[in-house]
């Protein structure tokens, strides 16, 4: 579970986030949308404890963050676009973070399999597509087992097979009581994993829900429709 309790974070003179409480709970995946610059990047990076929250308590499970960083251990965290270093192959990646981690055992190596990664395991990272390069990526964020797991555009850039291998691993993953984070730009993809959406505008919740509630509350036919209505002003 993660809890965000009155977070505030600005950069300067500009309010990024604004009293932003939240919860986010074991079994469900919760979508974070909102616009370019809405905070989303923010809220995530302060969860994952990259960037400071001026004021307010980010809880993960009992642990309070306090600048101590071994509480990420319980997260596997994907983002939209993975920096590897590219003279390594794809094996010595997934081994130097083995060592890293100092975690050899209980170690969930099915999307290598999956996403046929067992053919690219001797290949350098400078010379894989962008495509396989975002599957290495995806195998690297399930390898731990983790019970948090947070992911940024996790599609963008796979091929319609792996993007389903990729969503079923993630519907798998809540069935086992993982505590899931995603942010999308694909409203197909949120209607079809999402438990929970939270839209976030100019640094503040505006909603945050089940998809039927916010479909409801916007008189909107669709998912589609309904989050028009949060851009256009609508419940704000």
């Amino acid at each position: 579970m993660i809890k965000v309790t009155n977070l505030n974070k600005s950069f300067g003179s500009l309010e990024v986030l604004k009293k932003i409480d939240l919860e986010f709970v074991p079994g469900q995946i919760t979508y974070i949308v909102g616009p370019n610059g809405s905070g989303k990047s923010t809220l995530i990076k302060i969860i994952l404890g990259l960037v400071k929250s001026d004021s307010g308590d980010v809880w993960v499970g009992d642990y309070m963050l306090n600048g101590d960083c071994h509480y990420r251990d319980k997260i596997g965290y994907m983002p939209q676009s993975a920096s590897f270093p590219e003279n390594l192959t794809v094996t010595e990646v997934f081994k130097m973070l083995k060592d890293l981690r100092n975690n050899k055992d209980n170690l969930d190596e099915s999307l290598i399999k999956e996403l046929n990664l067992d053919k690219e395991l001797n290949k350098r990272l400078g010379n894989l597509s962008g495509g396989t390069k975002q599957k290495v990526s995806a195998a690297i964020t399930f390898l731990f087992n983790p019970s948090i797991l947070i992911l940024d555009e996790p599609t963008a850039g796979l091929d319609p097979v792996s993007s389903s291998i990729l969503k079923d691993k993630i519907k798998k993953e809540k069935e086992n009581g993982r505590t899931i984070i995603l942010t999308s730009h694909i409203l197909s993809e949120l209607e079809e994993l999402a438990d929970n959406v939270v839209f976030i505008l100019e640094g503040s919740i505006k909603f945050s829900g089940k998809i039927n509630h916010l479909i409801e509350k916007t008189s909107s036919l669709n998912l589609e429709r309904a989050m028009a209505a949060l851009m256009n002003g609508q419940l704000i």
